[in-house]
């Protein structure tokens, strides 16, 4: 009986987490280190990075070309407002009760209260490399920089750059221009840009078949350099995070997609098994997008033109939780160094964290530099993220997960009015 692809990815995710995990319980039982670290270092490693590189060298083009298409198919510039509004709205909404989740349950548990200043100091000096490197790229958190960020003064350089949402801005704007100017030179345009898709879908098709090697390959890597017991001394702190991503997860969306956008929740999730899994082993949401869109179209029947609309700008603007993180990040940070913040200043936590996680990269990490400028904002040092660095790509894991379970959700409820229709149509 052949497996299906979620099925494999499974497989694969386990297998190679048994696997690494094994190694590293033999390397802390009297074996050779050395031939672990040449297998994770000379084979895994590179395999699953090659994966990684392979699926961001279509990240572009695929932004592009879909988001050109998607805008050019919904053909009416008020549907194409009416669907960014409702875009818009629930991505604010949801990203806010994240937020709020995760400030409710960092409020209760309070991790960071009492937390050993020696240990706190030694995290800090273990990490004092990574932590400067990292605040040295801080972005700025500024709205109105944000919002002229996204206009691009060369839509090339922007690509070059990796500026996702400049690039996808000016697709949007050559989409709105080919729906407004039908003559036969556009057309054929139109017909360019749908064939670069198409071809882009096709590679995507191609890749995708290599997931549950390349996630097997990634768990090995991470289970065998840290083990299982990857959490160490922040376990509290880390349980925080998973139990707000968890909550968010699998109590807000599946309510917001069964009661707003009417589709069964199990339905939802088992459609959405092997971008959820790719996104928790890749820790990339925009690594992620070909799958997502690939899930989207074939596993959750969603209409192409909004699904491709819809999940290629949520992948660089729809962070649930990347949101959720920072948030949460922050007030266990100014709990370590003894900062007792009020209902106000967490308020402006919220509102910082959702401006930020619209400009958070969609790449493992992405949101420490944001971490930081909040942190700087709170007059608190913004190299205290190097306390949490040891237990950061596990959480980056949990939280890209929760990132692209939140962007399909929010394309299932944009989709709902066309769905519906759809149906009707069809009975």
């Amino acid at each position: 009986m052949k497996l299906s692809l979620p099925a494999r990815v499974l497989i694969g995710f386990v297998g190679g987490s048994v696997a690494g995990a094994a190694a590293f319980w033999w390397t802390q039982h009297g074996g050779e280190a050395g031939v672990v670290s040449v297998i994770v270092d000379s084979i895994a490693q590179p395999a699953g990075q090659l994966f990684l590189k392979f699926l961001k060298m279509l990240v572009l083009p695929l932004m592009f070309s879909a988001l050109v298409v998607g805008v050019t198919e919904i053909g009416d510039i008020a549907s194409l407002g009416r669907i960014g509004w409702r875009m818009l709205f629930y991505t604010a909404l949801l990203t806010s009760i994240a937020i709020g989740v995760g400030l409710l349950v960092i409020n209760l548990v309070q991790p960071g209260v009492g937390f050993d200043p020696a240990i706190r100091d030694s995290l800090l000096a273990a990490n004092t490399q990574a932590a400067h490197e990292i605040t040295a790229t801080k972005p700025t958190l500024s709205g109105v920089q944000i919002i002229m960020g996204i206009v691009p003064d060369n839509p090339i350089k922007a690509a070059a750059n990796g500026d996702f949402l400049a690039v996808m801005f000016f697709a949007v704007m050559l989409g709105i221009a080919l729906v407004l100017k039908q003559t036969p030179a556009t057309a054929t345009f139109k017909d360019t840009v749908q064939g670069l898709l198409d071809l882009v879908m096709k590679l995507m098709e191609l890749i995708i078949r290599l997931t549950p090697y390349a996630v097997a390959a990634l768990m090995f890597s991470l289970t065998a350099r840290f083990g299982t017991d990857i959490l160490g001394r922040l376990g509290v702190y880390a349980f925080c995070v998973v139990l707000a991503i968890a909550i968010h997860m699998f109590v807000v969306l599946p309510l917001w997609v069964r009661y707003v956008g009417g589709m069964n929740v199990l339905y939802f999730f088992r459609g959405s098994e092997a971008a959820i899994i790719t996104a928790f082993s890749t820790a990339s949401s925009t690594g992620t997008l070909p799958t997502t869109l690939k899930v989207a179209e074939e596993n959750l029947k969603l209409p192409p033109q909004i699904a491709r609309f819809v999940l290629t700008i949520g992948a660089s603007a729809n962070h649930h939780g990347t949101a959720l993180f920072e948030g949460l990040t922050t007030l266990f940070l100014a709990q370590c160094f003894g900062v007792d913040l009020g209902i106000g200043q967490q308020i402006i936590v919220l509102g910082l964290c959702i401006v930020g996680s619209i400009g958070t990269a969609g790449v493992p990490a992405g949101s420490l530099p944001v971490i930081a400028v909040i942190l700087g904002y709170l007059h608190l040092p913004p190299e205290g993220i190097g306390i949490i660095l040891g237990v950061d790509r596990f959480l980056d894991m949990c939280r890209t997960a929760l990132n692209v379970t939140g962007d399909l959700a929010t394309a299932v409820v944009v989709s709902k009015p066309e769905m519906a229709a759809r149906a009707a149509a069809g009975a």
